[in-house]
This record gives structure tokens, C-alpha cells and sequence, in this order.
């Protein structure tokens, strides 16, 4: 069977934590999206990491790490990230990377840094990682797939076809410096030396396990609002971070996928530019209070150091998630961080040029949105490290239930803490 975990918000909402735990349970685990431009934490018996492009499954030696076909892959990104998880005393893991996943090259790096500097007010926050350019040069044909490194001709062929259009754009339009072919030939066919171990057909692989009844997990990247074509378009990624991407990515069927857990927090969280729009959004003092008490070291951003923007609970936009992932159960992260409060703010409802809504809108809208809040009482007192749902305080249980009653799709599983043990569960599906 398949399970996939995806993010219902904007990204930051711990899916780490929970894709940690559903690994240990799993005979395969497939990144499908996205590149190194975010990153999962997990904390457990080894140590505490920030996953980028690797899968959460490698710390498991009976599981097989998989990344598809749908990732940007940074080869010298993976190759860091494997030596600094074995440096704190991982073993090896089990590796296959998609011959059919494309490279992002230095090229792209320097495309998306120089453009956020075009735009500089514009700017959408990128982190400068090279995606945007990346899937751009996917879906025009231009990209380089794995299984080129392995056929000098046609790699150098399709090379000095894609430095041709960026030398252009870079001398042009940048007023940069060009790019080097045999320079970048040289790069590519060392790095190729480091990843030939791992490289392998991912699809057929896939289709065996699932034709042998393995348990496969799909891990997505960012979340719901920050999908192309269904979040808040143009402050978006420019991969689908929906769980029905997973069939596409990781060449998975769409008949195979059963169960969808859509995680998100207990408050709101979100990196991006300060132009984006984040309805229920809490600045000042309270702000920096709940961005300080957050996540397991404050709310930053696990790639870029970022400080995140914070809000109060979203119903709107959480309940829109879970929809267009299609959520069979949510699993609710830090609640033990809001054990400080005498009252709880939800927003249950947006203002748009005087009309109150539950629906979420498009761009446009929800530019001009306001939150409508209802406030719940606090609990007062410290969860942290909890695993019995039933002894969580009554005005904690009763804040889940009002979530549950909001989003429209069952909270099975509510995190008190960063540790994968630190979790609680209320009917779970797992």
C-alpha cells in the first residue's frame, strides 16, 4: 500500500517528525518534488538533523530511501547531506536516485539569485536555490536528466544547447558573466563518479515493491498554499506539493495510494517574502513571543535561517488544504507550544470587502482578506512530552476537537513535542 504526508499550509508544519515516525513502518520511503530549497527536521537516537533533499527513511537500514524522478536534484547538495548524516554516526542507507530525475545545475542557481535581485521590491522570497529556473528548464525541454551523465555525447550536446539561451539571459539581461561548457562539463562528469553508486530505475523498482505488497511512503515537501496551481499563486514553489503529484514523481498509480496525512500545526507558521499574504498572521509582541516559544528552536526556516512569519490557527486555509490533498487524517504539531496562553485565537473565517467567508479564495481575495476570529480558552500549564491523549488538560483536548470540527477531516494524531516520541493519539489510522 501507499501512504502519503504532505504539509496542509504553507510549509514548516513538522512533517518531519511525523514522516520519522511512519518510516520506521515502512519498506520504502520516495521524496517526489521539490529540491533542497526546504527541509524536514527530525530528532532521534542520533542526533538532531535538517533533511534537504534525502529521504527521512535513511535512518532505517531496512528501508529503502528513494528520490523520483519528480526532485530538482542537487548532486553535490545529496552527496554533503549523505557524508553529514553518516558523520553523526547513521549507517549507510539504502539508497536508489531516479535515472529519469533531472540536475539542477549551478546555472539555475545563479539564474533565481540574479532575478531575486532584479526584482528586488517584486522579489517572492525565493531562497535562492535554483527551483524556479530549474522547473522552468524542465517543462521547456532544456533540463538534463541522470541518465545523461552516463552519455558523454548527448550530455555535452544538450549542455552547450542550454548555455547558449542562459548566456544570453545572463549577459543580456543580468549584465553577468557567461557561462563556461567544458567548465561545466568537468563539474557534471565528477559529480557523476559521486552518485553512479545510487543510480538506478526507480520506476521499476517502485512497481516491484508495490506488486510484492511492500509499504511504500510518499514524503512531500512544503505544503498546500504553496502549490503552483492551487495555493497562492505567484508566491508559490514551482513544484506540485500535493499528495496526487506523489503518482507522477515517484511513479506511483493513482489506485495505489489509500491513505493521505495531511499535517499541520496548532498555530500557523510560513517563510516568504512579507508581501505574501497570511490572514491570520500575529506581529508585535505576541508575535515574537509565539515565534520564539515555536518549533523545537524557535520558528526559523530549516534551510535558510529565515525567521518565519507566525499566526493564530487558520481554518480556512487548513480545511482548503487538507481538501485538495484529499486527507483521509491530520495529524496536529505544537500544541505543547501554546501551553502559555490565557486565550487561543482561531481564525474561522475571512472579510472580503465586507462579506465573511469559509471559502478559500483566490490571490486577488485574499489579498484583501481579513481574519475573523473565535477565541478558545487556554490551558495553561505545560504538555510538553505527553503521549496519552486523555491526560492532555480538557481546554487542550476541547481546542483539538474544535480544530477536528473546523477542517472537516479527522486529527488522529497530536504532537506535545519535537521528539518522535513525544506524540499522542486519538483513534490513529497508522
Amino acid at each position: 500500500m501507499v501512504k502519503a504526508i504532505v504539509g496542509a499550509n504553507w510549509g514548516d508544519e513538522g512533517k518531519g517528525k511525523i514522516t520519522d515516525m511512519l518510516a520506521e513502518r515502512s519498506d520504502v520511503v520516495i521524496r517526489f518534488q521539490g529540491g533542497a530549497n526546504a527541509g524536514h527536521t527530525i530528532i532521534n537516537n542520533y542526533g538532531r538533523f535538517a533533511l534537504h533533499t534525502l529521504p527521512s527513511g535513511v535512518f532505517y537500514p531496512h528501508v529503502t530511501n528513494v528520490i523520483g524522478n519528480g526532485v530538482a536534484l542537487d548532486i553535490a547538495k545529496l552527496v554533503g547531506e549523505l557524508a553529514q548524516v553518516e558523520a553523526q554516526g547513521v549507517p549507510e542507507p539504502r539508497l536508489i536516485v531516479s535515472d529519469r530525475a533531472q540536475l539542477l545545475m549551478p546555472y539555475h542557481i545563479l539564474q533565481d539569485t540574479y532575478e531575486e535581485a532584479r526584482l528586488g521590491g517584486r522579489a517572492f522570497g525565493s531562497t535562492k536555490s535554483g527551483i524556479a529556473p530549474f522547473y522552468s528548464d524542465k517543462y521547456a525541454k532544456t533540463g538534463i536528466q541522470v541518465c545523461d551523465l552516463f552519455h558523454e555525447g548527448r550530455l555535452r550536446e544538450r549542455l552547450t544547447a542550454a548555455v547558449e539561451v542562459k548566456n544570453v539571459l545572463f549577459e543580456h539581461l543580468y549584465h553577468q558573466p557567461g557561462l563556461s561548457v567544458d567548465e561545466l562539463m568537468g563539474q557534471l562528469l565528477e559529480l557523476r563518479e559521486r552518485i553512479r553508486p545510487y543510480v538506478g530505475d526507480t520506476v521499476s523498482f517502485v512497481h516491484r515493491a508495490l506488486a510484492q505488497g511492500r509499504t511504500v511512503l510518499l514524503e512531500g515537501q512544503l505544503g498546500s498554499m504553496k502549490d503552483p496551481d492551487l495555493g497562492i499563486f505567484p508566491m508559490t514553489t514551482s513544484s506540485h506539493t500535493l499528495a496526487g503529484y506523489g503518482c507522477v514523481g515517484a511513479s506511483v498509480p493513482p489506485t495505489a495510494i489509500e491513505d493521505v496525512i495531511c499535517v499541520t500545526k496548532a498555530y500557523s507558521s510560513c517563510v516568504g517574502s512579507s508581501t505574501e499574504p497570511f490572514v491570520s498572521e500575529v506581529t508585535g509582541e505576541a508575535g515574537d513571543e509565539l515565534r520564539r516559544r515555536g518549533g523545537d528552536k524557535g520558528e526559523f526556516g530549516a534551510t535558510t535561517g529565515r525567521p518565519r512569519r507566525v499566526g493564530w490557527f487558520d481554518a480556512v486555509a487548513t480545511k482548503y488544504g487538507c481538501m485538495v490533498q484529499g486527507a483521509t487524517q491530520v495529524a496536529l504539531t505544537c500544541l505543547d507550544v501554546l501551553g502559555y496562553l490565557d486565550e487561543i485565537p482561531v481564525c474561522t473565517g475571512y472579510e472580503i470587502d465586507g462579506q465573511i467567508t469559509r471559502a478559500f479564495p483566490t490571490t486577488p481575495g485574499l489579498l484583501r482578506a481579513r481574519p475573523v476570529f473565535e477565541t478558545l480558552p487556554g490551558w495553561r500549564c505545560d504538555v510538553r512530552g505527553c503521549t496519552d491523549y486523555d491526560a492532555l488538560p480538557a481546554n487542550a483536548r476541547a481546542y483539538v476537537d474544535f480544530l477536528e470540527a473546523q477542517i472537516g477531516a479527522p486529527i488522529t494524531m497530536v504532537s506535545t513535542g519535537p521528539k518522535r516520541e513525544e506524540m499522542t493519539c486519538r483513534n490513529p489510522k497508522i
